[in-house]
């Protein structure tokens, strides 16, 4: 089969190319018909994600596709559309999981959304619902709104009835995503930004931030968090990991909580295939939809990774071995 393999680390993606490779065993064998890039993809050929794997690996955090084999007892038959993934394997012609890794593709949803919603929505649920205790009426501010998880977020936020407020640094990505996201508005965060959320919410500031950028969208942030509130901490696209005074949260009344959404789930099992139904309800009553913004076959996946790392995607790029 092909696989995008990863023979060594590289800052510029030269050690990464499109080989042949061995088919993959395991409890269940899946032809992957679409495969979702994310920003931890192009992270790991850096050796720059806190899960390192060692070279050489097949690159690809998620997918969805067709059960070609699968053991008796998995739950799982030749002919099944699921979607799912580990954290590598997925950028192939075909990926073998775990029956717990994977999951029948909700209905309505084709293959590339399937690979789309998996990793990103379950990012935003575990921050906004299981971590933020998001309540409908509230206001969540969404940095990277224009991104896979902060555009899942601006989503699902929408849909639980909560007020969204989607924030990009690109001016040039206002207008679609006030096309996509369809929050109740839009700001550009850079600078100090604090101001356009007091006047958008008349002074009561933020219940929910939700972080995947940090650096000093991070520090201003703090700036931004209603009293009681929560700053969820998703990531750090910017490149720098901040720091923040206790006193901070002190006096401003408000906490700062770490996501790591997969970790959730692996220490909390019921809590996780609570998530996972919970994503798929909403999916199938078409109360959520992942956005994908383009869908390009695996041979050009140089083109997609460079996407990725200038920041040129709304929603999530698609893969197709």
């Amino acid at each position: 089969m092909k696989a995008l393999v990863v023979s060594r680390l590289s800052p510029d993606l030269s050690g990464v190319a499109l080989r042949q490779a061995d088919r993959p065993q395991g409890e269940v064998l899946i032809r992957v018909r679409a495969a979702s890039l994310n920003y931890p993809d192009l992270l790991m050929t850096q050796g720059k994600y806190q899960f390192k794997p060692e070279p050489p690996f097949v690159a690809g955090l998620e997918m969805a596709g067709e059960v070609v084999e699968a053991e008796a007892d998995s739950g799982f038959a030749a002919g099944d559309a699921v979607m799912g993934g580990a954290k590598t394997g997925a950028f192939a012609d075909y990926v073998a999981l775990p029956a717990a890794s994977l999951r029948k593709i909700p209905h309505g949803l084709d293959f590339a959304q399937a690979a789309a919603m998996g990793a990103a929505y379950h990012t935003a649920y575990v921050a906004l619902v299981e971590i933020g205790g998001l309540e409908a009426g509230q206001t969540v501010l969404v940095h990277g709104a224009s991104g896979g998880v902060g555009l899942a977020a601006c989503d699902l936020a929408r849909a639980l009835g909560a007020k969204v407020i989607a924030a990009t640094h690109r001016e040039d990505k206002i207008e679609a995503l006030e096309r996509v996201a369809r929050p109740d508005a839009v700001i550009v965060n850079t600078g100090r930004f604090r101001d356009d959320i007091a006047e958008l919410t008349d002074g009561r500031l933020c219940d929910l931030v939700y972080d995947p950028i940090g650096g000093d969208v991070f520090d201003e942030s703090t700036r931004c968090v209603a009293f009681g509130g929560k700053l969820l901490v998703i990531g750090f696209v910017s490149g720098r990991i901040p720091e923040i005074a206790v006193n901070i949260p002190l006096i401003k009344g408000f906490s700062v909580v770490g996501v790591r959404a997969g970790e959730y789930a692996r220490r909390f099992p019921a809590r996780g295939a609570r998530v996972a139904e919970a994503i798929d309800e909403l999916a199938t009553g078409k109360r959520i939809a992942p956005h994908v913004d383009r869908v390009l076959p695996l041979d050009r996946w140089r083109e997609a990774f460079d996407a990725m790392a200038n920041g040129d995607i709304i929603g999530k790029l698609v893969l197709e071995p």
